[in-house]
């Protein structure tokens, strides 16, 4: 990611400059896991940052979770992935993104995909664009899930192989889970 740019020295910050800025990039992975209803919010927040650029990749699953008329930036999905693409010369759109992307945050991280990710598995746009993913880039992903899921040995595993590609975790947070339990 590049870095952001600061004012010219003598120039107050807010001030325009003739040096065009360039806008950085965020690409949201979003996953079937319940606090994917959170993706609007997450949107809201990152469209208040000046400067940036927001896309979203979502799974199919996790739509379940979201109202799309809520998300107000480019919104992709596997159909998305198989419209675009009709011939050789044509743009492939993972790849496309990968290249658009200063930045990759998957939120949430479910243990489908994640466990998907750590295995090398990609069958859909987002798991795609993870596979093909620039190791320069930063990308970080935010585990969501039951804490029974949680808690089973393969998750730590799986984390820690995401971490071994350089991804950065986003760690869980404690709290009452919508079926009910407290936990991670």
């Amino acid at each position: 990611m590049e870095p952001i740019s600061l004012p010219e020295p003598g120039i107050p910050a807010g001030s325009s400059s003739s040096l065009p800025r360039k806008k950085s990039h965020i690409l949201v992975g979003v996953t079937g896991s319940v606090a994917a209803l959170k993706l609007p919010l997450l949107i809201a927040e990152l469209l208040k940052i000046p400067g940036l650029e927001v896309k979203v990749v979502t799974t199919e699953r996790a739509r379940h979770f979201y109202n799309a008329q809520e998300i107000p930036v480019t919104l992709y999905g596997d159909e998305e992935e198989w419209q675009l693409w009709k011939g050789r010369s044509d743009p492939v759109l993972h790849i496309e993104l990968r290249r658009w992307a200063d930045l990759m945050v998957v939120a949430p991280l479910d243990a489908n995909t994640l466990a998907k990710v750590a295995n090398g598995i990609c069958d859909n746009l987002l798991t795609c664009v993870i596979r093909a993913w620039d190791l320069s880039k930063p990308l970080l992903f935010c585990p969501a899930m039951n804490t029974a899921m949680w808690e089973h040995p393969i998750t730590a595993r799986h984390v820690e192989q995401l971490k071994g590609f350089g991804y950065t975790e986003i760690p869980c947070v404690v709290k009452k889970l919508v079926c009910g339990d407290e936990g991670q």
